[in-house]
């Protein structure tokens, strides 16, 4: 890279000593004419490095226009090194050209004016020769690359902002090719830089959603922000993401369009948390409906047998108590409602028993063996099962009451359970209770639930048999799960 100069050279005359006059002196000197009508800041200092002349645009540059002589080696106020402490005389680009008699090209400089701002420039100093050779001074031009340093900060700030970024920012052109792709990018979609830069960005789209991609080009080239867009995306292992995007249009200097900035959150957390919570109030609405019907029947049942209303009262009121103790075993977390904490373990027919005591307890408060049969050996359920399991056999005890075998007086229900290696396996037998002709036409969502809570929690398996004398049901659980 040559010196500015050497661009001027076939402009200008050759300027030696002899042409460097004071300027109180009234002779041309080098930068008069045509020098003094150029935008760069030049000056020019004698051997001892007085400055003896400068242009207008070193007078506008260092804000001030100091007498012949008056200031030396630069108008500024003082140089700065690059770590911002003073610069020695001796570092100064032009001090360099005077001493080693050599033109130095682009020498970066920090400049601190009287008013305490600074700006960055770069010096090109040239040292002048008499005839014998011997150097007379230097003539220097300061080019001001203050804004360029200032947006090349700026840009390295967003740079820095957007690779530490854990959102997704990419960037495209008009034509949907990928131009840029953060970290963020990377781990969200699964995709390196490099093997996604300059392709187009439908490589992310599925199938059924490439017309959204002509869409937003449409919007970004009439300059619209494309914001909160929530859409779905496929990583580069074929899965599918659920993201909101904010799109920008990307302009050049001259304010042309050129392209668009993209921003990609992951909502997958968000969404599972909708559909839990979508689940949650379906549940209780569910919870709360199987009550009223419990109670109902809990109070038809016992008004067949009690001899006085007291005793209706009385007995009403035991199995509506064990209907809470049963309701309290479903509840997730293992704090109460007095923020007590539970310790949330049972066993296996402990568990079975809460259940059932609400529907078939006897008189002193026991579970009616006579309609509840329970076989197996002591199987633990921790805290981190007891409520899943709970919710499920809870379901087959109310549909046991509200349609099967508890329905009728002499309605009986067995479950044993064995334990093989790692698995539970139970079976559920309904007997004594009204003939089933054939299975529902339409499945209830505590079916549902239940069969999710199995498959998914429990890490099992559910199979229902509807035979004409009772329901059967076939569980297999993970043991590992129920611990």
């Amino acid at each position: 890279m040559g010196s500015p100069f050497d661009a001027a050279r076939p402009l200008a005359p050759s300027v030696k000593d002899d042409e460097v006059q004071p300027a109180e002196s009234g002779e041309a000197n080098p930068i008069s004419g045509f020098v003094d009508t150029l935008p760069a800041a030049i000056y020019v200092v004698d051997a001892t490095g007085r400055i003896t002349a400068y242009n207008e645009a070193a007078s506008a540059l260092w804000g001030r226009r100091p007498a012949p002589r008056e200031a030396m080696w630069s108008g500024f106020h003082r140089l700065l090194r690059p770590d911002l402490t003073p610069m020695p005389l001796e570092e100064s680009p032009v001090v360099t050209a005077l001493r080693e008699g050599r033109a130095i090209v682009a020498a970066e400089v920090i400049a601190e004016h009287p008013d305490g701002s600074r700006g960055f420039y770069l010096s090109y100093p040239k040292p002048l020769f008499d005839a014998e050779g011997r150097v007379t001074g230097a003539i220097d031009m300061l080019v001001d690359i203050t804004e360029k340093k200032r947006s090349d900060l700026s840009a390295a700030r967003l740079s820095a902002i957007v690779e530490s970024s854990h959102d997704a920012i990419v960037s495209k052109d008009l034509n949907g090719i990928i131009a840029t792709w953060n970290k963020g990018a990377e781990a969200l979609f699964g995709y390196k830089a490099e093997e996604v830069i300059g392709k187009p960005m439908t490589i992310i789209i599925p199938p059924d959603r490439l017309d959204e991609e002509p869409a937003i080009l449409e919007r970004i080239r009439r300059g619209d922000l494309v914001d909160h867009f929530e859409t779905v995306r496929r990583r580069k292992d074929g899965s599918l993401v659920d993201i909101s995007l904010t799109i920008s249009p990307v302009k050049d200097p001259s304010g042309v369009i050129v392209g668009a900035s993209k921003v990609a959150h992951d909502i997958t957390e968000r969404r599972v948390a909708e559909e839990q919570q979508r689940l949650i109030l379906r549940e209780m609405s569910h919870r709360i409906k199987n009550l009223f019907a419990i109670a109902g029947s809990i109070l038809a049942m016992n008004a067949r047998v009690a001899e006085t209303p007291a005793e209706l009262a009385r007995s009403v009121r035991q199995r509506l108590d064990a209907l809470t103790r049963a309701h309290e075993l479903t509840r997730p977390g293992l704090i109460d409602e007095n923020g007590v904490a539970r310790s949330g373990a049972s066993s296996l027919r402990e568990l079975l028993e809460a259940i059932f005591l609400p529907y078939v307890a006897e008189r002193d408060g026991s579970i009616r063996t006579a309609q509840i049969h329970l076989d197996g050996e002591d199987v633990r359920v921790g805290a981190g099962a007891v409520s899943n399991l709970a919710l499920v056999f809870n379901e087959f005890a109310t549909n046991a009451a509200k349609y099967g075998a508890l329905t009728a007086e002499g309605g009986r229900v067995s479950i044993r359970w064995t334990v093989e290696d790692d698995k539970v396996r139970v079976l559920w037998q309904e007997a004594g209770g009204p003939a089933i002709e054939q299975p529902p036409v339409r499945r209830g969502f505590g079916s549902t639930l239940a069969d999710r809570i199995i498959a998914g929690q429990l890490a099992g398996t559910l199979e229902r048999e509807w035979q004409r004398d009772g329901l059967r049901l076939r569980l297999e659980l993970d043991r590992a799960r129920l611990g």
